[in-house]
């Protein structure tokens, strides 16, 4: 065989190998590409292996909207890429229309199917508020029913485009490319998880700071940072409370003191006037002997008016000492909520008792002789006898036995 029929030979040998090693294209299959051009919103790419190129278009690169197919890739990239279909046939050596953003989404759905048995909370931004809810990108697009956004009613969704939140996959479909996510379910089971934990951590005569979350007319719902204790309406105050509307608001700060913990309710009972001083504190100071008062008669007795001098302290005003002059009861001259000036004559901490007097802030009227005659008729003074009238009386009752 001459040269020239050997080289031929060989040539024809390398062709055959060349063409053997080509591996068939066909729809569904995964390849690599290099890019060798980027034309008008597609980029032309040489299918390895294959020898025969392909399109992938600008909405193919990737599961983002593209703006510029310059963002995404460059010359001599090599992409993993999935055949859509075969296009050119007729042309020398075919062409395939590919998509890299379809084997993307596939590994996306995959990581998200496996997320979702596994419980996962999984983070994305939100790219558009549309009307039912907030559309969110995971590498897929993702759902968020307006219902599922938050534990709250929420009146404008604007404010969240853009920004980034956690979810819990509710429903996934690849199929359909359906996949419903929850932030309200996250946000619910933070709290749960806080509240367990403030549960334990909390006890009886605790004082902790909460914030006014709600108010009724039995109480106050206090926000301690994960779960809500009532401050009763009693427990509001020293003084006395009609509503709790008429001394707090809602987002007050407050100091309480926890009265009881139930776990398993997952009640609590706070107090805002545990924290408080009493009003009975350094009463001594406040009310001492001789200052003179101004207060508010509470309630009238046979012996004598109960006037409130602080919220929360009365003292008493003995019939004695409500008048220069002689009466019989003490409606006679006051009124239940009337203002009154008062004089200390004495102050019992201990016993919480506060002697009163209004007469004594009155000057003594001038009387007659023959009226001080009368008087003196009329009741017999005890200095002048050297017995009290429980002596007296108890006397007159031997005699009568």
């Amino acid at each position: 065989m001459t040269e020239l029929e050997n080289n031929h030979v060989e040539n024809t040998n390398e062709m055959e190998a060349a063409l053997s090693s080509f591996q068939e294209v066909s729809v569904g299959d995964v390849v690599k590409g290099e890019v060798l051009a980027i034309e008008d919103k597609q980029a032309i790419v040489g299918i390895e292996g294959a020898g025969v190129e392909g399109v992938v278009p600008a909405k193919e690169l990737s599961t983002l909207p593209v703006d510029s197919i310059d963002e995404v890739i460059k010359v001599g990239d090599v992409l993993d890429l999935v055949v859509i279909s075969a296009i050119g046939k007729d042309k020398e050596n075919g062409s395939y229309l590919l998509s890299k953003r379809r084997l993307d989404a596939k590994k996306v759905w995959e990581d998200i199917e496996k997320d979702f048995q596994e419980g996962k909370i999984i983070e994305a931004p939100v790219t558009n508020v549309v009307k039912g809810g907030l559309v969110v990108d995971v590498g897929v697009r993702g759902f968020v029913p307006a219902s599922m956004v938050e534990d709250h009613f929420v009146d404008d969704f604007e404010e969240y485009k853009g920004k980034t939140l956690t979810f819990k996959i509710i429903e996934i479909e690849p199929s359909e490319n359906r996949l419903i996510l929850s932030h309200k379910a996250v946000v619910e089971a933070e709290k749960q998880e806080k509240k367990a934990e403030l549960l334990t951590s909390i006890s009886e005569g605790d004082q902790v700071e909460g914030t006014v979350a709600r108010l009724t007319d039995f109480g106050a719902f206090v926000d301690l940072g994960g779960i809500d204790g009532l401050v009763h309406v009693s427990e509001i105050s020293h003084a006395h409370v009609a509503k709790p509307s008429d001394v707090l608001k809602v987002g007050d700060k407050v100091e309480v003191a926890v009265l009881s913990v139930d776990p398993t309710t997952e009640r609590v009972s706070l107090s805002i006037k545990d924290t408080l001083p009493g009003p009975w504190t350094d009463i001594e100071e406040k009310a001492a002997k001789d200052t003179v008062l101004e207060g508010t008669v509470k309630r009238l007795t046979s012996f004598g008016a109960f006037v409130e001098v602080f919220p929360g302290v009365e003292g008493l005003v003995h019939i004695s000492q409500i008048s220069h002059k002689h009466i019989a009861t003490p409606h006679e001259v006051l009124s239940e909520g009337q203002q009154v000036k008062v004089k200390v004559l004495e102050v019992t901490p201990e016993d919480h008792r506060i002697a009163l007097s209004i007469k004594a802030l009155e000057e003594k009227p001038e009387v007659e002789t023959e009226e001080v005659v009368e008087e003196e008729n009329y009741e017999l003074p005890e200095e002048s006898t050297g017995f009290t009238m429980g002596d007296i009386l108890g006397d007159a009752l031997k005699e009568k036995e």
